[in-house]
């Protein structure tokens, strides 16, 4: 059997997504910057897509503007704001949990242009203090970037909270919700929110396209320049057959989705609770999004299950797929408090509206079995 339970990595497309781009590709197939009916067709495909996204985001108002993925929206939009707000304040928020495109953009503004940077501490669970939060902001903060659902142990943020402070302060909110983008609630208007990071691949979509919400009081600079596409803020042309797709996805997941997420995640945590002695789950037991399981495994080294895993045909992670490759432990378990150790025995499994409970089944016996083997070639101390 194959399972695939590395969809906090990436998704296969939906075939309805596949449907929608096909026309894109081969008859449809005009630069949206042209005048003629081939362009002024594919630039209304752009716009109506755009609509889409928009509405699912509840803004009534602002921008969105379509980017390469997540890793480009999020620098985007610190970047961009960074380089607006020059002369107005230097001092960016954000945590030890965010994604790399997030830290090592602060990192490089705080090295190479002189700014300062808070990066405020989580508990266990990964969330963070909101009266921290409030008491960090000072007359030189121009932005909060706080992740809303985690990418790696799925804890989501209380990110209306966070934008009303935010509000009250006159300060920028930016998330990454690349993870979370239609698995959870997510409104802009609702929840404060002046810019959100979101990408295609992680929803059922194609890999290579994202955007970046921008609210109407947010004043951005370019970090792309080129012939003024995207309202001006990101040159380049547009990747139309992407971009339908893009929108499409954000059509075809429904609450019904969701729902069977939930139970099937729910199902994989307590079956290894349950039947793994030693076994710990990462993240808040509840307030998590649908799909995401983060456990540690004591005296169990994570990439050797993972690769043993692999040989029974199921794939899941140690972390971030953009670290993945790295024998660093992962900085967010680190920031929840994970020992050394700890962080080195952890496994993410991540599922997808096609997970089936057999596959979960399926995970769970494979994945008792080779934790009491590895234990048994590492006994414990």
């Amino acid at each position: 059997m194959k399972v695939y339970l590395d969809n906090a990595a990436t998704t296969m497309v939906d075939k309805e997504v596949i449907k929608a781009m096909l026309p894109y590709l081969d008859k449809k197939i005009g630069n949206p910057s042209s005048i003629h009916s081939f362009g002024r067709e594919a630039k209304i495909a752009i716009e109506s897509s755009r609509e889409k996204i928009m509405q699912k985001l509840g803004a009534k108002n602002g921008k969105l503007i379509f980017t390469s993925g997540g890793t480009e929206s999020n620098n985007l939009a610190i970047k961009g704001v960074a380089f607006s707000c020059k002369g107005k304040g230097k001092h960016i928020i954000t945590t030890g949990i965010e994604h790399k495109s997030v830290l090592e953009v602060v990192d490089w503004l705080k090295k190479y242009m002189g700014f300062k940077v808070t990066y405020l501490p989580v508990d266990h669970y990964g969330f963070i203090n909101l009266e921290k939060l409030e008491n960090s902001i000072t007359k030189d903060t121009i932005l909060v970037s706080i992740i809303h659902g985690n990418n790696e142990i799925g804890t989501i943020q209380n990110i209306k909270e966070i934008g009303k402070i935010c509000n009250d302060k006159d300060v920028y909110l930016h998330t990454d919700a690349c993870q979370s983008f239609t698995k959870t609630e997510l409104d802009v208007e609702k929840m404060y929110i002046d810019m959100v990071s979101i990408n295609s691949h992680k929803i059922h979509g194609p890999k290579g396209v994202g955007a970046l919400y921008i609210s109407e009081k947010v004043k951005i600079t370019p970090l792309l320049h080129g012939g003024g596409q995207e309202h001006e803020i990101r040159g380049g042309t547009e990747n139309v057959p992407g971009i339908v797709g893009f929108a499409k996805a954000t059509e075809v997941i429904s609450e019904k989705d969701i729902e069977r997420m939930e139970k099937l995640r729910d199902k994989l945590i307590s079956g290894v609770l349950k039947e793994i002695v030693d076994s710990k789950l990462n993240g808040h037991p509840k307030l998590r999004l649908c799909n995401i399981a983060n456990f540690t495994f004591k005296d169990v080294e994570g990439e050797s299950l993972l690769m043993r895993l692999d040989m029974h045909g199921i794939a899941c992670s140690t972390g971030s797929a953009c670290s993945s490759r790295s024998l660093k432990p992962s900085h967010v378990l680190l920031a929840i408090g994970l020992k050394l150790e700890e962080a080195h025995g952890s496994l993410r499994m991540s599922l997808s509206k096609y997970t089936t409970s057999e596959e979960i089944s399926y995970t769970l016996e494979k994945l008792k079995n080779e934790v009491e083997e590895l234990r048994k070639i590492s006994p414990r101390l």
